[in-house]
Parts: C-alpha cells; structure tokens; sequence
C-alpha cells in the first residue's frame, strides 16, 4: 500500500477541457487502473475541467449569485456532480472502495473562500480504508450568495485537517514551468515571484496554474509541501520516486 495521500486530478486531465468536450472517460479509467495497482489510501479531489467551468462562466458565479441568477447553482453542481459520478465509477471498477462527496453540502465559503467543511465524515471514511473523493463545486457564500470553491482549495484546506501531508496534483503539464521554460523543481513563496505563471487556454473560472501555485503556497505556508507532475508520473509519485514535477515546499524547507 502506498502511503496515505491527498491527490487533486486536474480539470484538463480528466475532461476534455480544450477541445471544448466532455468527460474524458479513457483517462480516468487509466488513472483508476494506476491507484489500484498502487493499492492506494487516502482521499482524491479532482477538478471541474469542460464540467462546471463552462457553466459557472456563463451564469458568472466567481462574482457570486443572488435571486436572480441562482438557476446557475444547480446547473453547475450538476455538470460536477456528473463528472464526479464517472472518476468514482471508475475508481470501484478498479476495485478501490470509493465515495463520491459534494461540497456544496458540507461547505461554507465567506467572500469566496472556505469557512467551513464538516470534515469528520472523511475522517471516518479514511479510517475505515474508503477513498472519498471530493471535486471543485459552486458553495454557498456568506457574503456573494454563492461563489466556486476550486478543488485547489479544497486540497489547502482538507491535507492539514485530514493530517495528510502526501499531497500530488496530477495535471496536463509536466510541472510549473520557469521563465525559461523549463520545470522548476522546487518553489516556495520566496522564489515563486521569478516563475511565470500563466492561466489557462480554456475557460476556467479559478486561475489555472497561478491560482493552483497561490493555493500550494498556502499550503506550504502551513508546513505541508506538495508535488505538481504530469499525468504519466502517476505512479512515480505513488511509489515515492521522483517524478519530473514541482514541489512546493515550506519557507525553511
């Protein structure tokens, strides 16, 4: 068994985001096939991608919701709830005991971030050797009335209240990438203002890999480093061996 770990699978990974399609159902079966095999633990949280981007984009939902705009609520939650069903389809092919969980009804967000999560279902879900399996989603927002909580986010905030510290996002890029356009190892905050972060070509409401680096910084912040690979480093992260990518690491790491 690999060591208990938190892994974001990206939007881009899972879906079809540039093409403009939908869920890419071929990747995630692969991914499944890789956790299996690695016997994994721990929790996965994956982005949203062709599946809610679109959506909160058109309904404008980072800005927030009110009255007349909340049919945009449920269109979104729909669109991830459905891309979530697929990877935890997949994952319990693979023969990994997952669950499909939905922040939009454990979350609470304050102007647009995470102010509350009832954590203590995942806990008990992990001790038991369940997968949850989480994803970006529209929560509702004491302030904006309802805003996008990114599963960037959502890993910052669950690895240190889950007292996971393996923490991988696996993306459509080999790592975060310098100015001159090579993988930079290692970032953290000190350095981070050299690297030339860019933002997605598709539609994506959360900040493509700025705002994936902003929320590992965070993270890093509070003692907790993280690693950015490519999707076929997957199982050189399970197994602990390098993997090409990024990590992000606390200020005296």
């Amino acid at each position: 068994m690999s060591e208990p770990a938190l892994l974001k699978l990206g939007g881009s990974v899972v879906t079809e985001k540039r093409s403009g399609g939908g869920i890419d159902r071929a990747a995630i079966g692969a991914i499944a096939a890789v956790l299996a095999a690695a016997d994994f633990a721990g929790a996965v949280v994956h982005g949203a991608g062709a599946c809610g981007h679109p959506e909160a984009h058109r309904y404008g939902l980072a800005r927030g919701a009110d009255r007349s705009t909340r049919t945009g609520i449920p269109v979104t939650h729909e669109a991830v709830a459905s891309l979530n069903r697929a990877v935890v389809a997949a994952l319990r092919r693979a023969g990994l005991d997952a669950v499909g969980v939905h922040p939009l009804g454990s979350c609470t967000a304050e102007d647009g971030r995470i102010a509350s999560f009832e954590v203590e279902p995942l806990r008990l879900l992990l001790g038991i050797g369940c997968v949850p399996v989480l994803h970006g989603d529209v929560v509702m927002d004491r302030r904006r009335g309802a805003c996008i909580v990114s599963g960037d986010q959502l890993v910052g905030y669950l690895a240190p209240r889950l007292g996971l510290s393996r923490v991988g996002l696996l993306t459509d890029v080999p790592g975060v990438f310098g100015p001159e356009g090579a993988v930079v190892p290692r970032v953290s905050r000190a350095g981070a203002g050299r690297i030339a972060l860019g933002v997605s070509a598709a539609t994506d409401v959360t900040g493509g890999m700025g705002g994936k680096v902003a929320e590992l910084l965070r993270l890093a912040d509070e003692g907790v480093s993280s690693h950015v690979f490519g999707r076929d480093r997957l199982a050189d992260f399970l197994a602990g061996r390098p993997h090409g990518g990024t990590e992000i690491v606390p200020e005296d790491a």
